[in-house]
């Protein structure tokens, strides 16, 4: 049995990766990739088989941000040419669920730009949300930001499944990305909705400058949060924001960033998000023996493939798409 293989059965076992194995996954020479990614394929397949999900975004919130975050091209200091507009009705968020149901998209992400919603915000959300689980019985994944505990307790009660907010980075290097909000604020956040019954989505983003050492603590961080989906974000680098020009990865690393994901996170739905066509290119196809999930269609200002060459990818690697009604499905 080789030592990735026993890695993945000792996981499988209960065992917790200790920080020199933790580094070993992300220091793994490229000769041994292949057998990394079956190890982590092995414990990917024990919890979800080759079912992959599918989720889609719909930026209903574009720029107008007064946070500082260096990765965003919707933040008060970027100067990149995007498009701005405030928050969508609710029939435009309920047009978007109907194009993610024909998809087969098995959760649905209404995404707002801002530190965190208005009530206003909040109402359209809602009445938005209940006329999609009528209509489609979609799972819903809110993102809005910094809620108030009354904002969480209406979005549960509109049937809203699963509020996703990113750590982005470790407490560490934290303020290297931004400063207009704390790492606290993020961490409260996600213990907030989980107080409110509401599944909790948190997630990174890979290539920001960080070690690796920070990369391990994120993975712990978010098993710790007790994330049900983390959302592995690969950097793509915007012009107009501090980190552009920013180029640190490379396909290979991002499969064994997402490897020491499932290691670590041996259970939780990994999906690979932003920045997935321009990190994996090529080796796309590989990240989903680590992962089980993935975004369909565009991210909030950059574009993803073609929904059909998602599609195609899955089939050709024999998995499955894993789409059930809300009712049926497990958060």
């Amino acid at each position: 049995m080789g030592k990735w293989n026993k890695l993945a059965q000792n996981i499988l076992e209960s065992h917790e990766l200790s920080d020199e194995e933790a580094l070993n996954v992300l220091n793994c020479p490229d000769g041994e990739l292949l057998q990394l990614l079956h190890g982590a394929y092995k414990v990917r397949h024990h919890y979800y088989g080759n079912k992959v999900k599918l989720n889609m975004i719909i930026n209903t919130k574009s720029g107008l941000c007064p946070e500082n975050c260096g990765y965003c091209s919707q933040s008060s200091i970027s100067t990149a040419p995007i498009e701005k507009y405030r928050m969508m009705d609710k029939d435009s968020i309920v047009k978007g669920a109907e194009k993610a149901y024909n998809l087969n998209i098995g959760t649905y992400c209404i995404v707002a730009s801002g530190r965190g919603p208005s009530n206003k915000d909040v109402d359209e959300v809602v009445s938005a949300v209940k006329e999609i689980k009528d209509k489609y019985k979609l799972k819903v994944c809110a993102c809005l930001g910094i809620l108030k505990p009354e904002q969480a307790s209406r979005l549960k009660e509109a049937g809203v499944d699963r509020y996703n907010h990113n750590i982005n980075t470790s407490e560490n290097h934290h303020e290297a990305i931004t400063t207009s909000h704390t790492y606290a604020d993020r961490v409260n956040t996600v213990e907030l909705i989980k107080e409110h019954g509401i599944s909790p989505c948190s997630g990174v983003i890979i290539g920001m400058r960080e070690t690796k050492e920070d990369v391990v603590l994120m993975a712990r961080s978010l098993k710790a949060l007790d994330a049900d989906s983390i959302p592995v974000n690969f950097l793509h680098a915007i012009e107009g924001t501090p980190l552009e020009g920013t180029d640190e990865l490379n396909p290979r690393y991002c499969l064994k960033v997402l490897c020491l994901m499932r290691f670590i996170n041996p259970s939780k739905e990994i999906r690979i998000s932003g920045g997935r066509e321009v990190n994996l290119r090529s080796l796309q196809p590989l990240g989903l023996y680590p992962a089980n999930s993935i975004f369909v269609g565009d991210y909030l200002t950059t574009a993803g493939q073609k929904d059909s060459a998602d599609h195609q990818m899955l089939k050709d690697l024999g998995f499955e798409i894993d789409f059930a009604p809300v009712d049926a499905a497990i958060c």
